[in-house]
């Protein structure tokens, strides 16, 4: 018994000895731990002010940017690049309304207690009227929950959020403009892509793709569009400890995925991607260098001719047609709208869910595939929509080819292979096309 009470008296000892270094050390750091006042405001500095920002850290290259003419942020330090604008405003937003946890002192008597006679992190802001705002970061609290900061022209002492250093703790890397191709992707007017040993070009007219190139085709706009938003997307992948020289050898080395270009009224750029392994790598003419990038911008190029083709047979979209004419062998139907009523061609008012259920299964007729052309067929239905307040006549014709059917557009020499269902279905719900039925007296 005795024993143990000699080893816990130790511990006890032990612990007050060290409880004792650490007031010695930290003294001041311990004298307004608790502070019923508010915690004061370290900085306040409007985004719109700063003209220029340093960012210097114990070993690491300095970080500085500058706002050009125009209004748009720039880096300047380690190396001329463009500048992420929402990376470099959120980070100066931080200083919008900077507080502490709580003060520490009023006047630190000893700046080496906090890490602040050497600073691990300077951060200069400088303002439109040349006015300048150091914030000093040194070392983090002992709960390591906070860091030690003071201005460099104020002789307080504060505590601030680590997270608040987070927010400014930034390299080069986390604010440049990592975009690989930075035009706007509502402004582009063509895309060439070579892909798969083919060559494709897609021409935009208002809002409409349409495939010029290896021939004039139909094009599936929400694929172009897909295609276009993943290239104004890419984004390089930066990592610090990626050797340029040897990203650039595997680059030259690495199997050939796609090489495309997108003009605007501002210009063109070029984007060539490769794949060594699982991974990909792109060059390209709107920033110098070569960068890893993610696999889903190899998958998005990674497509044939056909995978741009629109497989719709009608181009209804959302609208609801005007007009719709059917024959089928000796069969035939003919229905107009006229505000919410359809009509049949004998001037009788026809029942407004049955119509609506055929034009869902035309909206829905769709290839799947297409057929080599050159091949002949005798149409057994014949299928017109007129659509856009009568400006779009689209007509159709299909035979029954093998076990499925063969469509083909008026003025339109492409064949597309219809699953037979489709038309099953087609035809049911044009047989049940049946008059309204008369309100009740």
């Amino acid at each position: 018994m005795k024993l143990g009470g000699l080893i816990v008296a130790v511990v006890v000892l032990g612990g007050l000895t060290g409880t004792l270094y650490w007031s010695n050390h930290h003294k001041p750091a311990e004298s307004t731990e608790v502070s019923a006042d508010a915690p004061p405001k370290i900085l306040a500095v409007k985004e719109a002010d700063i003209s220029r920002f340093d960012l210097k850290k114990n070993g690491a290259d300095q970080v500085a940017g500058e706002r050009t003419s125009s209004g748009q942020w720039r880096i300047t330090s380690p190396e001329s690049l463009a500048a992420d604008q929402g990376a470099v405003s959120s980070l100066l937003g931080t200083f919008s309304s900077l507080n502490s946890q709580r003060l520490v002192e009023e006047k630190a008597a000893n700046l080496a207690s906090y890490g602040l006679d050497a600073p691990k992190l300077e951060f200069d802001l400088s303002e439109k009227d040349n006015k300048t705002q150091k914030l000093l970061l040194g070392d983090d609290t002992p709960t390591g929950n906070g860091i030690y900061a003071k201005l460099d022209s104020d002789p307080r002492i504060f505590i601030m959020p680590s997270f608040d250093k987070t927010s400014i703790d930034k390299t080069a890397n986390d604010l440049r403009d990592k975009r690989l191709l930075t035009l706007d992707p509502d402004k582009i007017r063509q895309v060439d892509l070579v892909a798969k040993k083919q060559e494709i070009a897609f021409g935009r007219n208002k809002e409409e793709w349409q495939i010029v190139k290896p021939r004039p085709l139909r094009a599936d706009g929400s694929q172009v569009d897909e295609l276009v938003r993943a290239l104004t997307d890419a984004k390089m992948e930066l990592n610090v400890l990626d050797d340029p020289k040897k990203i650039a050898s595997v680059f030259a080395s690495a199997t050939p995925v796609a090489t495309v270009k997108l003009t605007a009224e501002s210009g063109t750029q070029e984007l060539q991607v490769r794949k060594n392994k699982d991974d990909y790598y792109a060059k390209s003419s709107a920033v110098g260098g070569t960068y890893k990038v993610a696999s889903t911008l190899g998958q998005a190029l990674d497509k044939n001719l056909d995978d741009f083709r629109n497989k719709k047979l009608f181009d209804l979209g959302s609208d609801d047609p005007n007009k719709i004419e059917i024959r089928d062998g000796t069969k035939s139907s003919f229905l107009t709208r006229s505000g919410e009523d359809w009509w049949s061609g004998s001037a009788k008012k026809m029942d407004p869910g049955a119509v609506q259920g055929l034009i869902d299964k035309i909206r829905d007729l769709s290839a799947t595939k297409f057929v080599d052309t050159g091949l002949t067929f005798a149409p057994s239905i014949d299928l017109t929509v007129t659509s856009n307040d009568g400006k779009r006549v689209e007509k159709i014709r299909m035979a029954k080819l093998g076990d499925n059917y063969v469509a083909m557009r008026e003025n339109d020499s492409t064949l597309y292979q219809i699953d037979s269902k489709a038309i099953d279905d087609l035809q049911k719900s044009a047989e049940d096309v049946k008059p309204a039925t008369p309100p009740a007296k």
